[in-house]
């Protein structure tokens, strides 16, 4: 499936699951243990605006992708916050040739062919943790299934560490592919 098509879909479940938290969900938590809805929400929309930044110049500074990745990218307006990071990330991999390019993430350099791929793992993760503790479903089973695959082709031992992802956990093959997605991930079903 072509990675632009995926993130888009990524990009509306994700956007779908945020617009259906209430402010009172903010503070709920979520499977990933240390994070509430708001923090998650906040964590997505700095890595959206990271990996665009990312297609859109190659790099992001340390100062800023400190502020991305540890700041508070959402202001009052978690929504807006969400959707303004989520329209520039969808737009910069989708100009002509930026898959081609070189990008430079936390995690070191790669091709931006990869660095999307762990876009679409790491917020398809997020939205089914969302969705997850703010009583929601994510219905597009497909997109679960392929960033699960993904994943288990990205995730390997070095990542599996505090501040990464934890342990896969085990979880029926028969399990719904959202529960697989976030066994892998390493959250407690």
């Amino acid at each position: 499936m072509d990675s632009v098509a995926l993130l888009l879909r990524v990009a509306d479940q994700a956007t779908s699951v945020v617009d259906n938290v209430s402010p009172d969900q903010l503070s709920n938590p979520t499977p990933c243990a240390e994070w509430t809805v708001r923090d998650l929400i906040n964590h997505i929309t700095g890595g959206a605006t990271m990996f665009a930044m990312s297609a859109e110049q190659v790099t992001v500074s340390d100062e800023l992708m400190g502020q991305l990745l540890g700041g508070d990218n959402l202001g009052d307006d978690y929504k807006g916050a969400w959707h303004t990071a989520c329209a520039r990330v969808t737009t910069a991999f989708a100009q002509p040739g930026v898959l081609d390019c070189t990008v430079k993430l936390p995690f070191g350099e790669m091709p931006a062919s990869i660095g999307i791929n762990i876009a679409i793992f790491d917020v398809t993760t997020h939205a089914t943790d969302l969705a997850r503790a703010t009583g929601q479903t994510i219905t597009d089973i497909e997109l679960l299934e392929t960033a699960l695959e993904m994943g288990r082709q990205m995730v390997g031992p070095e990542l599996r560490q505090p501040g990464f992802y934890d342990p896969e956990q085990t979880v029926p093959a028969d399990a719904p592919a959202a529960d697989r997605l976030l066994g892998f991930a390493g959250r407690s079903i």
